[in-house]
């Protein structure tokens, strides 16, 4: 038998949140409800779950709070916001999160179903396509991105998730260029300044893991990214 795929819902409106978890469960889905961010985000952290649907007027913590520290847990889990508001800017502001859907209250069941379903075909036909990737060869190096581990001869470097990802995308950038903006929407969430200063300092730490191999460098791309360059 197949594993139930898992949502945690995150929905203030007791009634509302009942009733959604009902039907959800009603359609083979496993719920965990929480009222509010604050303990969504600590459900987020100590269970796994295929994808979230997320309130974005909450106590506590609001929705696009709650989706920017889920991403820095897990930045491949999709999510859903839930909301009475259709505001073109809390649309905007919600994808510029990471959201895969934004849905206005009152909505049919069936579409949310059918949102769901959708969005889970697409990360798994991600996750295939990405298979081939895990494990590759930079220079004199060897990385594998499921175990996050740099290896030459004797000396394995554990690298941190965002060092991972931004290795991953350095590898397979199109054209060879990993631009600052899709590495910081994908891996940070938003592209503004503080997140960019904090991306040129894991890109400081990946030049230094790097350096097992002299002729492996990341060049600056001005004004545009980074290329990943073996000499």
């Amino acid at each position: 038998m197949n594993p139930k795929i898992k949502i945690l819902l995150v929905e203030d409106d007791p009634n509302f949140g009942s009733i959604m978890k009902s039907y959800l469960e009603l359609n083979d889905f496993e719920v965990m409800l929480k009222p509010d961010g604050k303990q969504g985000l600590t459900a987020f952290r100590s269970e796994s779950f295929d994808i979230c649907i997320l309130d974005v007027m909450m106590p506590e913590m609001d929705g696009f709070t709650l989706a920017k520290e889920i991403k820095k847990t897990n930045i491949d889990t999709p999510f859903i916001f839930l909301t009475a508001k259709s505001l073109k800017e809390d649309m905007l502001e919600g994808f510029r999160t990471g959201a895969d859907d934004y849905i206005t209250k009152p909505f049919d069941s069936e579409v949310l179903l059918f949102k769901i379903h959708a969005i889970l075909k697409r990360k798994m036909q991600r996750a295939e396509n990405e298979t081939f990737i895990n494990e590759m060869t930079v220079g004199k190096l060897s990385f594998n991105f499921n175990l996050r581990t740099l290896s030459h001869a004797n000396l394995v470097q554990q690298l941190s998730p965002k060092e991972a990802h931004l290795l991953k995308m350095l590898i397979t950038s199109k054209d060879g260029i990993l631009l600052r903006k899709d590495a910081l929407e994908k891996i940070w969430g938003n592209d503004n300044y503080f997140n960019g200063r904090s991306m040129d300092v894991f890109i400081a730490r990946l030049r230094k893991c790097l350096k097992a191999d002299p002729a492996i460098e990341i060049v600056n791309i001005h004004g545009n990214g980074f290329r990943l360059m073996v000499g």
